[in-house]
């Protein structure tokens, strides 16, 4: 009789059974080999058609362990052909970094240049650039390198009320321009031809009850339009104005979006924070409004002035700076913190000169009572024209400014008869910044534009344009044009008329090459200029004769022939 031990033991041989059951011990094992190479394990299941595709993984051998099989995947996903499963990231990192320095080689080098030229000190300039150009700060000293005087000038006319708004994509394809009168032109920039109009609508108050006209469900604006901003890709164009509607166009297809509402005052100023569809909106109604355009919906609303806000702008972080008009303060708002710090407003002119500002009238004394336009140099730097006629450069870590011109567009002469000549200053109804440069503009009703610029160490600016715009300046903005503008751009190579005008010549000043369009990249630079002969905001200005009409004008400034930077 054999013996139990050896009966048992025989009983107990592994088997397909026996080898099943300890399958899931193993197959843990394996789950987390797979998940470390990226392959999702195969799961088990009771069903039999899972169980035969998991019998036909096997190998012939019964007795192969789990750990022997290949359980990569046959069909690994698409990659691109440069990236390799294999990579380390201390590889990756340095083949992407090969790879921008090929592209920022090719792209000084392109079509413009000599390849001789594109040397490693030219290279580690745009390196340097693109560093200060994510961290937010000025990186482009570019003033000293343009002519502010020679220009080309395209005028656009189409409004029959005062412009309130104009402003140009980012790839200087499309201008866009609001008016009193409710409508809203679009342009292209190229030719300066119109394009589309976004008329009025009617709101039609007749009828009873639900027969009545839902203004929530009308697609455009039914009041003046005083607001616009377009996005950085281009794709949205927002609007606002006394009808308290934020309106969302498509650009291409030239079609109403969506309209948010919620303010409950009339919106004065939109802007889109760079790179993103973020919005922001500045209303009467004392407070600053968020929307994400990605998702067509409304995030959040700030609180915080004493008056109406009048101006607001963004720039590529997650925040904003507003002017609070007559509670005469700017607020530098961090959106994730929901707060917004007070800066006050511009000091009070006891002599004419401000501070550190030459002086124009020394015996009259100008008291700031409001502040009328504010635009953000990088994200720590701005600067504000108020109703004294003063510009002022704001840092966020001072609570006053850095420093202030004063009377920047001179003085307003009115005959009085029992005063005689009264003088007041003309106020700064916009300002617009050149984003991360030293170069701002700033627009009143004395019939000129000024362009500004700021020192090497932000500590004031200086005058270095004049350009004419009669009328009121309503809207300003100015912007980089792409490579390649000039050449397609009709209007780019005809002389300025108001040049011709004044110097009997008006030969455009040719297209200079220097190391700084080679590092910056910017070759011709584009303000955006809305005009009218009325404030945009009232009518208690009225600019009428001396060549002020109702319209648009874009003007290119080109680099000085010859300089070198």
């Amino acid at each position: 009789m054999p013996d139990a031990f050896f009966a048992s033991k025989k009983r107990k041989r592994p088997s397909s059974s026996s080898s099943t059951k300890k399958q899931p011990h193993r197959d843990d094992k394996s789950s987390r080999l797979s998940k470390s190479n990226g392959v999702q394990p195969k799961s088990k299941s009771k069903k039999p058609r899972r169980d035969e595709e998991l019998d036909s993984d096997r190998t012939d051998q019964d007795d192969a362990a789990i750990d022997d099989l290949d359980l990569h995947a046959d069909d690994e996903p698409d990659s691109s052909g440069d990236e390799d499963i294999d990579e380390t990231p201390a590889e990756k990192r340095l083949r992407l970094a090969k790879l921008y320095l090929q592209n920022v080689t090719e792209g000084l080098a392109e079509g413009e240049f000599d390849a001789a030229e594109v040397d490693k000190e030219l290279i580690s300039a745009r390196l340097r650039q693109d560093v200060l150009e994510n961290s937010g700060k000025l990186h482009l000293f570019i003033a000293d390198a343009y002519n502010f005087t020679s220009i080309s000038r395209l005028r656009c006319r189409g409004h029959r009320l005062s412009v309130t708004s104009a402003v140009a994509t980012e790839d200087a394809k499309y201008l866009f321009t609001a008016s009193k009168d409710g409508t809203i032109n679009k342009w292209d920039l190229r030719t300066g031809q119109k394009t589309a109009t976004f008329y009025k609508q009617r709101l039609d108050h007749k009828g009873k009850g639900k027969e009545r006209e839902n203004p929530f469900d009308i697609k455009g604006h039914t009041d003046e339009v005083l607001a616009l901003a377009v996005s950085s890709n281009g794709q949205y164009l927002a609007s606002a104005g006394k009808d308290k509607k934020v309106g969302v166009w498509d650009t291409e297809k030239n079609q109403w979006v969506k309209g948010f509402w919620g303010h409950k005052d009339l919106i004065s100023s939109i802007a889109f924070r760079k790179g993103t569809l973020q919005l922001y909106s500045g209303s009467f109604d004392r407070t600053v409004k968020l929307f994400d355009l990605s998702v067509l919906g409304y995030v959040e609303t700030l609180f915080g002035h004493q008056d109406t806000i009048v101006s607001i702008d963004a720039l590529r972080g997650e925040t904003a700076v507003t002017a609070g008009a007559r509670d005469r303060t700017l607020r530098y708002w961090k959106i994730p913190e929901k707060n917004g710090g007070a800066f006050e407003g511009h000091e009070s002119d006891e002599d004419g000169e401000g501070k550190k500002g030459k002086g124009i009238e020394k015996e009259k004394t100008f008291v700031e009572g409001s502040i009328e336009c504010v635009a953000m140099v990088d994200e720590t730097n701005f600067v504000s024209g108020g109703d004294t006629g003063s510009i002022c450069l704001w840092n966020t870590q001072k609570k006053k400014p850095v420093f202030t011109h004063a009377l920047c567009h001179g003085l307003h002469e009115v005959e009085s008869s029992t005063e005689g000549t009264v003088k007041t200053p003309r106020w700064i109804t916009s300002v617009a910044c050149l984003r991360y440069s030293d170069v701002f503009a700033s627009g009143s009703w004395d019939g000129t534009i000024r362009l500004w610029k700021l020192d090497s160490k932000l500590k004031s600016f200086s005058l270095v344009g004049t350009v004419s715009a009669p009328g009121v300046v309503n809207s300003l903005q100015l912007i980089p044009a792409p490579k390649g503008f000039l050449d397609s751009a009709s209007w780019t190579g005809s002389p300025d008329p108001d040049l011709i005008a004044k110097t009997g010549t008006g030969t455009p000043v040719p297209n200079g090459k220097s190391s700084m369009v080679k590092i910056t990249g910017i070759e011709t630079l584009l303000l955006v200029a809305g005009l009218g002969q009325e404030h945009r905001l009232g009518r208690w200005l009225t600019v009428k004769g001396e060549g002020a009409v109702n319209s648009t004008v874009v003007m290119a400034f080109r680099p000085r022939v010859g300089h070198d930077s």
